[in-house]
């Protein structure tokens, strides 16, 4: 099945198919295949989401004619309608970094309507996990912690998304630089991008953009504005944050790369596919097992 209609096992079935063409896809690095494939899988998720909720009469306390996800790419659905998971998948999609949960949170009350508590991710990582091993492959994506480079063992309280390659999804010495001169540079250029498209923003969600970008801004040499009379100098310019992070990480980038695409090389040889998702727990991979600390 091609389409995006079925019954629930169906659907099922053609997610797990889609994953695994993904998977092989972005080891031959055909980038035009990897777009074809992950609009699919949005699609077929979408219709995973009808089915269930057909079969179920309701998802979160609404009726399902208001609970449909709505097709844009700005979501304009009541607060607290999408789950927390899909919360944090767009929040990531945005950054394309690993994330902590307070910026996780930050991020989406100033982009999308919902509102998202930090504590709420907390057991996400667990869930995701206990979730896969149910079922390996039956989601189109699964949100699992960031892996050290060192030990390929879960980085504390980093997400990433499962269709991420492996070097997105690793954290090195470098990596925690450059992964936040990445957001600085993602968040400021959707600011200037939502300002461009005139799209409707909430004088609180504006506020919470700006408190993003101050606090970025504040850890980026540059990419504050020199205070300038009658001017009120204290206001945050999105296009100067965007090209001091980029500016800094020209700086970082190269040995973060080199970093990271040897983990990522390691993992892939000596990780079973679960522990390429959520990491090993045991030891240094290649050396005698030590007990867990």
């Amino acid at each position: 099945m091609h389409g995006s209609e079925g019954t629930l096992d169906e659907l099922e079935h053609r997610l797990t198919q889609l994953r695994r063409a993904l998977r092989t896809a972005m080891l031959q690095r055909d980038t035009a295949k990897i777009a074809e494939i992950r609009a699919e899988l949005k699609s077929v998720e979408s219709a995973w989401d009808e089915a269930a909720a057909a079969e179920d009469g309701e998802i979160g306390g609404f009726p399902l004619a208001v609970a449909a996800r709505p097709s844009g790419a700005e979501k304009t659905a009541p607060a607290g309608l999408l789950p927390v998971r899909e919360q944090a998948h767009q929040v990531l999609t945005l950054l394309g970094v690993p994330a902590a949960p307070k910026l996780i949170s930050a991020v989406q009350g100033a982009f999308f309507a919902d509102e998202l508590q930090p504590s709420r991710l907390a057991s996400l990582r667990r869930d995701e996990e206990r979730s896969y091993r149910t079922a390996p492959n039956a989601r189109p994506y699964y949100l699992c912690p960031a892996l050290t480079a060192d030990l390929l063992a879960p980085a504390r309280a980093l997400l990433t998304v499962s269709t991420w390659p492996m070097e997105q999804r690793i954290i090195g010495g470098h990596s925690p630089r450059v992964d936040f001169l990445t957001a600085a540079r993602k968040v400021a250029e959707a600011v200037v991008t939502r300002r461009q498209l005139g799209h409707a923003w909430s004088p609180e969600a504006m506020f919470q953009a700006e408190q993003l970008l101050r606090n970025f801004a504040a850890n980026i040499p540059g990419a504050l504005p020199s205070p300038s009379p009658g001017r009120g100098g204290d206001l945050i310019d999105p296009d100067q944050v965007a090209a001091a992070a980029a500016a800094e990480l020209v700086l970082h980038a190269d040995v973060d790369e080199q970093e990271r695409a040897v983990a990522a090389e390691r993992a892939r040889r000596q990780l079973s596919e679960a522990e390429r998702l959520f990491g090993t727990r045991l030891s240094i991979v290649g050396r005698p097992a030590t007990m867990e600390r």
